[in-house]
């Protein structure tokens, strides 16, 4: 259960935290460690929300501090999806981007990690995240704007950060309209997008 998993994942952040003081790799294994804590406590079973410890400033720029790690941890895959989604656009776009993420971690329709929601669809269309399948490298090229996405996804990581979307799971470019967009409710617009939850079911 998952229960037990975020069990095991705090004991081995306290076997493992005498080392992040030793060697900066122990020190990211931590800090991911407390990422997978806090990702769980998202997802649709929330035992265990008291055990989860925020993830300061420093220690999320401790992580993946090239831009070029594996997609493999819940604080990389999310500050990357809003780093190729809406790098370049306003705090409100890149937070609201967050919250997507976030929102569907949260449901029960989609999957419970963030690098699994991030990936589903995998490398092939359709993706739902249009970076993870556009043939380009995943890898980041601005690395100012790389050090914002990762405190906006610490802080999305931390439940610090307000649903602006008002509960949003999907969203687009306000560039294009896709064929889907009629099927959803509209929840907001910040100035790069649109945003969108399914229509509230008729009983």
């Amino acid at each position: 259960m998952r229960h037990s998993r975020v069990a095991g994942y705090l004991l081995s952040a306290l076997l493992l935290a005498p080392l992040a003081f030793a060697e900066p790799e122990s020190e990211e294994k931590v800090i991911i460690i407390k990422a997978e804590v806090l990702e769980q406590v998202v997802a649709p079973d929330k035992e265990a929300s008291a055990l989860a410890e925020p993830i300061t400033r420093q220690e999320a720029q401790v992580v993946d501090p090239a831009g070029t790690n594996p997609l493999n941890d819940p604080l990389t895959c999310l500050a990357r999806t809003i780093y190729w989604e809406a790098k370049g656009t306003l705090g409100l776009d890149m937070e609201s981007v967050a919250s997507v993420v976030m929102n569907r971690l949260a449901h029960e329709d989609f999957p419970n990690t963030i690098c699994e929601v991030v990936k589903q669809g995998s490398e092939r269309s359709p993706c739902q995240f249009s970076w993870w399948c556009d043939g380009r490298p995943d890898e980041v090229v601005e690395g100012n704007a790389y050090e914002i996405t990762k405190e906006v996804a610490r802080r999305a990581l931390n439940r610090q950060l307000p649903d602006k979307t008002d509960g949003a799971l999907y969203f687009h470019d306000r560039s294009v309209m896709p064929d889907w967009a009629h099927e959803f409710q509209l929840t907001t617009e910040t100035d790069a997008f649109f945003f969108y939850r399914p229509q509230a079911s008729v009983k």
